[in-house]
């Protein structure tokens, strides 16, 4: 069965809003590396609109000759969770608009690897709360952004959700990658 994978980055003072104004300071080959392995691990990306609209804006016009993550991006499998959106025109997208947590179970059951939503919001949160989502990444970079709202730090309404560890990484930069996954009952 198919994994449903969330991953996100996060300043070591929560915040997960505009990265690009923080977190390209901890680059490296190795993280460039885990980027891809993450990537290439999975055959869809499941988006919430938001994130849709962000990378429909920048993808296309990506590319990098060597690694293929630009054509990867560009190519792969998307869904696009949205009540508003009517046409997704980026990169093979498909719209789930109702019954998201039973049709994201249907792709779960379908051939094939991961599927990575990328970002950790209400989509994320809703499909935990179903007993969808599989594992919680949390990409936490060595920097104090010090600016942000309760609007772009991981803040979630709903029921208390216990998670289990299932291991870390460090990386050569100083990013610590905390996976997570929903504690089964005892």
């Amino acid at each position: 069965m198919r994994r449903v994978i969330a991953t996100t980055l996060m300043s070591l003072d929560g915040v997960i809003d505009h990265p690009e104004q923080w977190a390209f300071d901890s680059m490296s080959e190795q993280v460039q590396q885990a980027n891809y392995d993450q990537l290439f691990a999975s055959d869809a990306l499941l988006l919430g609109r938001e994130t849709y609209v962000g990378f429909a804006e920048t993808w296309p016009s990506m590319r990098d000759d060597e690694a293929g993550f630009g054509e990867r991006m560009n190519s792969i499998t998307t869904y696009v969770v949205s009540t508003t959106l009517e046409k997704a025109e980026w990169n093979n997208a498909t719209i789930i608009s109702e019954n998201v947590a039973e049709e994201v179970a249907k792709l779960k059951e379908l051939p094939g690897e991961d599927i990575l939503i990328y970002g950790v919001g209400r989509l994320a949160y809703s499909l935990l709360d179903a007993g969808v989502l599989d594992e919680l990444r949390i990409w936490v970079h060595p920097v104090l952004f010090g600016s942000a709202t309760t609007e772009g730090m991981i803040t979630r309404e709903g029921p208390k959700t216990a998670l289990e560890l299932a291991g870390t990484r460090t990386l050569d930069t100083g990013i610590v990658i905390h996976t997570y996954t929903p504690k089964k009952p005892a």
